[in-house]
């Protein structure tokens, strides 16, 4: 197996157009476990460990640049107050020493359906950075995800950072496990409300080919709240509203049964989680106007 290690961004822009089919690894928590159980032996490796620019978290705009490289230990800390809805997700990824290896970057690049950071990122309207040779393109995320464990950048590209764009509003991240921590999510729910445009975000994980957006849901709420004059009264939401929402939220997914849990339990978690974090994230938006 071969090693690559640049040492900066253009270098190893390079490597992964000279090498297509290098595998980029950052922390190692997806890969490794691959290699360890010889899931997945790749003729390349390419470490990104030492490329400074994917570790920079930067304001563009309005917008946050995550570096691909940016750990969830650094989301916790420096971006709490912004994305909370990403903090949540990053607390619930595995132990203290994964947080201080895995990365945002590195979790799009699996795109697994059950990666915690992929609910809260779909909410929060991201887009990925893929950068080559040829230059940088960026896509939602909601186009990013293709397939299980597939993903829409080509193999001369590599994820390189994530716009994210601060809701006006509350967000919200839960998901259900077997157990309380260091655990595959069973089903994921993450919201995020967005009253300067009125619109709501939406991201379901786990319980899917790929992470996606209820958009039906999202419509509904949005244009509920648009109604009843509930973004600018910040008023109390109505009796069967968020079981509604729950409802829709259930049916945009499309879930399997598995060794951690059945569709059908995916589906009631679904709904059960989209109703609380609903209701938490309304209390903390007329909370605010309290304050």
């Amino acid at each position: 197996m071969e090693f690559l290690t640049p040492t900066s961004l253009q270098e190893a822009l390079e490597a992964k157009s000279a090498h297509p089919d290098a595998k980029p690894i950052m922390g190692g928590t997806d890969v490794m476990v691959e290699l360890n159980f010889d899931h997945y032996r790749p003729a390349t490796l390419l470490d990104l460990t030492r490329v400074p620019e994917l570790a920079e978290c930067d304001r563009d705009n309005g917008s946050i640049k995550l570096g691909a490289g940016v750990t969830y230990t650094r989301v916790i800390a420096e971006l709490g107050d912004q994305l909370p809805g990403l903090a949540m997700a990053s607390r619930t990824v595995g132990s203290p020493q994964i947080r201080n290896r895995g990365t945002v970057g590195g979790n799009l690049g699996a795109a697994s359906p059950a990666g915690d950071s992929h609910p809260a990122l779909l909410a929060a309207d991201a887009e990925v950075e893929l950068s080559s040779l040829d230059g940088v393109r960026r896509l939602p995320v909601d186009e990013f995800y293709i397939g299980v464990k597939r993903h829409a950048g080509r193999d001369d590209e590599l994820i390189t950072a994530v716009y994210i764009t601060p809701p006006q509003g509350p967000q919200q991240f839960c998901k259900i496990g077997t157990r309380n921590a260091m655990v595959i999510s069973v089903s994921a729910f993450s919201i995020a409300l967005h009253p300067d445009r009125k619109e709501v975000g939406t991201g379901i994980g786990s319980a899917a080919p790929t992470p996606r957006r209820a958009r039906d849901a999202e419509i509904f709420l949005a244009e509920a709240l648009e109604a009843d004059g509930r973004w600018e009264s910040r008023g109390a939401l109505p009796e069967g509203l968020a079981r509604e929402f729950g409802d829709l939220v259930k049916a945009a997914a499309s879930p399997i049964d598995d060794v951690r849990g059945s569709a059908a339990y995916r589906l009631h978690s679904l709904s059960v989680m989209a109703r609380r974090s609903l209701g938490w994230a309304w209390d903390d938006y007329t909370s605010a106007r309290k304050a």
